[in-house]
């Protein structure tokens, strides 16, 4: 700081900056001594350079800091009573404070040496290449950023309780660079895997963690198809000697699920031989949760339409429909929309026919049980014949009409008329059926009026078949 500075600064940090100046200035004056000298003096040469380097990093963060204070104690808030709080009044702890910015943290989050700081603050002194902790000047281990949850809520309700806007969070991106340090703690773990099963299930549930929370570690498993070969070792071991730890097995799972969310794994992930037939087995055994992930995992390496026909050809569609025969609500969510997107498509529609997708799917909707994701994937499997044929032998028509009847929900009278569309114009006998229908209930008559835009033209169709095929009768 120089001496016009238009802001005040704090006595004590004062001394400080003049007790560190002073202590710059006698190691330049020790550096440009020892440049000069002999090679057995250079490690102290460079003792001297990375203390004034040290020193140089803390005059910035006294710097910006008081700049800081000042700015928040000249734009006060006034507050509702005509009072005045500031966020950095004489009351608010310094514990609350960022110690780069000196300001109320918004997201405080705890690094490797153990010092919280505001996310974005320390991100962005990440971002500049800096890999030591801004207050002890310890090089950090990793870079990962562990939220301070007691500290967020003590924040809060210091703010409450001095009626102070608790400030809105800074957006920021988890993406930045890592760091050698963080590349050796890959490593490590992925070393692990190849280990005893204690290391084993340390090292997955630590990779769980890092590819959780930060997408840096997705990325790096992108680099080569050995990382993800090497995540899978257990699971290959698991296959000769028929057993495998629960918890073992749920977090390999789901950090390849963790790993196949970055956009540019997708493709990477699914080509590893050893992935697909891996994730199928899971769709069969193991903890509900492990089962569910497994589930999720296909859907979202099924973003690719190459991933599609891979998956298919493997057998997955066949384990998937068992598990949403199963019923169990913690994975219906993500059984149902990896099945969806793997019936985009078209090879794998009959694919799921062949497994026996009708059944599973019209017993649901029967049972009123995970109506709208049956429906969605039936209509779909209806462009298929052999599914529409099954449909037709599974009494599909009188079970659809009856929820069309009973339904609220226009989607589901939408994928309902277009599913009974395509079985009765396959089926002749079913014509009968829809006439008896509509002329004790007008039900297609109700639909073509008020339903969808597609619904409309569906049940329009059909009132235009029924009528000619009334007309005919009568004029033969």
């Amino acid at each position: 700081m120089t001496n016009n500075e238009s802001f005040e600064i704090d006595p004590n940090v004062a001394v400080t900056v003049s007790e560190l100046k002073k202590e710059l200035r006698r190691l330049v004056e020790l550096i440009v001594e020892e440049s000069s000298i002999e090679d057995e003096n250079e490690f102290r040469f460079m003792d001297c350079v990375e203390k004034a380097n040290g020193i140089l990093r803390d005059l910035k963060i006294l710097n910006e800091g008081q700049k800081s204070n000042y700015r928040n104690q000249r734009n006060k808030n006034v507050n509702d009573n005509g009072g005045t709080t500031s966020c950095l009044d004489s009351s608010c702890p310094v514990e609350f404070r960022c110690p780069l910015s000196n300001e109320l943290m918004r997201d405080p989050v705890i690094i490797s040496s153990g010092q919280t700081y505001d996310r974005h603050m320390i991100q962005q002194w990440l971002k500049s290449g800096n890999r030591t902790c801004p207050r002890t000047q310890e090089v950090l281990s990793h870079t990962i950023l562990t939220p301070n949850h007691l500290i967020k809520d003590l924040i809060t309700q210091w703010c409450k309780n001095h009626h102070v806007q608790f400030p809105n969070p800074v957006r920021y991106s988890d993406e930045y660079p890592l760091v050698e340090a963080d590349r050796s703690l890959f490593i490590d773990q992925i070393n692990k895997l190849s280990s005893t099963l204690s290391d084993q299930k340390e090292a997955a549930r630590t990779l769980r963690s890092l590819t959780k929370k930060t997408p840096s570690f997705r990325a790096l498993f992108g680099e080569s198809d050995e990382y993800i070969r090497q995540l899978l070792i257990p699971l290959s071991q698991f296959k000769s000697e028929s057993v495998i730890d629960d918890d073992l097995h749920e977090d390999l799972i789901t950090t390849l699920l963790n790993v196949s969310i970055h956009e540019s794994n997708k493709k990477l992930v699914a080509e590893t031989p050893m992935v697909i037939p891996v994730i199928t087995d899971a769709l069969r055994s193991g903890k509900i949760e492990t089962r569910s992930n497994a589930a999720a995992t296909l859907f979202t390496l099924s973003a690719i339409d190459s991933n599609k026909s891979l998956i298919g050809k493997t057998g997955a569609l066949k384990p998937l429909f068992d598990l949403l025969e199963d019923g169990q609500p913690l994975a219906i969510k993500d059984v149902a929309s990896a099945i969806f997107s793997l019936c985009m498509a078209h090879e794998n529609r009959s694919r799921a026919v062949k497994d026996g997708a009708v059944r599973v799917l019209l017993d649901k909707i029967v049972n009123r049980v995970h109506v709208d994701e049956s429906l969605a994937i039936l209509a779909m499997l209806s462009s298929n014949r052999k599914a529409i044929e099954e449909l037709g032998d599974f009494g599909a028509v009188s079970v659809l009409i009856s929820l069309m009847k009973e339904t609220n929900c226009e989607q589901n009278k939408e994928n309902c008329i277009a599913i009974v569309y395509d079985v009765c114009y396959n089926d002749r006998r079913k014509w009968k059926e829809m006439r008896d229908e509509e002329k004790a209930y007008g039900t297609l008559s109700q639909l073509a009026q008020n339903g969808t835009s597609r619904a409309k033209r569906k049940a329009g169709g059909l009132l235009d078949r029924i009528r000619g095929s009334v007309n005919r009768t009568h004029t033969t």
